[in-house]
């Protein structure tokens, strides 16, 4: 046997037949141009091909908006797991243990504090990665939380939406969480306290029907889906078309349903002038909002 088959040829198979790993690429939702992971990682999950944003991960965003990505979470009340003991093709407690194993999230909402532009901030992130970010009432009860942190700490209140809805694994009780996060909004409202919201892609259902619609400045990121139901519904509802880029950031902006659009980039700059200028003084009460 020659060298040529006893030594080169292994080699060179092996090199040959190195893995690559499965997520060394990604490939854009929108424009389909494929990109390196850690450079699409480095750009906030925005494609430098198209600026299309990408779904980001709850902890993510929160490294994004505070200085330094310095943040300490709060622990959030607990709930009870299983309300209606339900089960369709899996049970209910089941569902809830894969998402926590995948997410590391205890559920749909997580809530922190610390600094955004110098100036102290509570943020709620909703985490689309556990179960669509659904809202339940662990969800309920996790926003009353910030909503009370921040009035103890007379600081503004700033929330990510995204979210596909009330949890449909929990029924009636999910649906009571529209009432009783707005109660929330009301309690920053008579502290005097700011009650900004970001939409993300998606931002659906109960959630856009509760508290992600009743902030003091609506933020949205380019081209979220911002909506009650969405657009097949409504066409197949009215049976007609809809007009183009319906229920999107920029249309919504245009008919007076959201405020501002900033890319991710742009965001917490924004967000630090807007704590900046809206916030109470520390050595003053809260005034009510009129």
């Amino acid at each position: 046997m020659s060298w040529l088959t006893e030594h080169v040829r292994p080699k060179l198979r092996s090199l040959l037949q190195r893995e690559v790993p499965d997520n060394l690429w990604t490939n854009c939702e929108s424009c389909s141009q494929m990109m390196l992971t850690k450079e699409l990682t480095r750009k906030k999950k925005v494609c430098p091909h198209c600026g299309h944003h990408m779904r980001a991960g709850a902890h993510e965003r929160m490294a994004w908006t505070f200085d330094d990505g310095h943040y300490t979470t709060i622990e959030l009340p607990s709930v009870p797991a299983d309300p209606l003991h339900f089960r369709d093709s899996k049970r209910y407690t089941d569902r809830l243990k894969t998402a926590r194993s995948k997410s590391n999230l205890e559920d749909s909402l997580l809530v922190a504090h610390g600094k955004i532009g110098g100036h102290d901030a509570v943020v709620a992130v909703m985490a689309f990665e556990f179960m669509a970010g659904t809202m339940g009432s662990a969800l309920g009860e996790a926003f009353l939380a910030a909503c009370r942190l921040a009035i103890l700490q007379k600081a503004p209140l700033i929330i990510f939406t995204a979210s596909g809805g009330a949890r449909m694994q929990e029924g009636v009780v999910s649906l009571m969480q529209m009432p009783r996060t707005t109660i929330g909004v009301e309690m920053l409202r008579e502290a005097g306290l700011p009650y900004l919201v970001v939409f993300t892609n998606p931002t659906t259902g109960g959630v856009s029907a509760s508290f992600a619609m009743l902030g003091d400045i609506h933020i949205a990121e380019p081209n979220a889906l911002i909506a009650f139901a969405g657009p097949r519904v409504i066409r197949d509802t009215v049976r007609e078309e809809l007009p183009e880029g319906f229920q999107r950031s920029e249309y919504l902006k245009d008919h007076g349903m959201v405020d501002l659009i900033a890319t991710r980039d742009e965001l917490p700059a924004l967000l630090g002038r807007l704590v900046g200028m809206l916030s109470p003084t520390k050595d003053a009460p809260a005034q009510k909002a009129s």
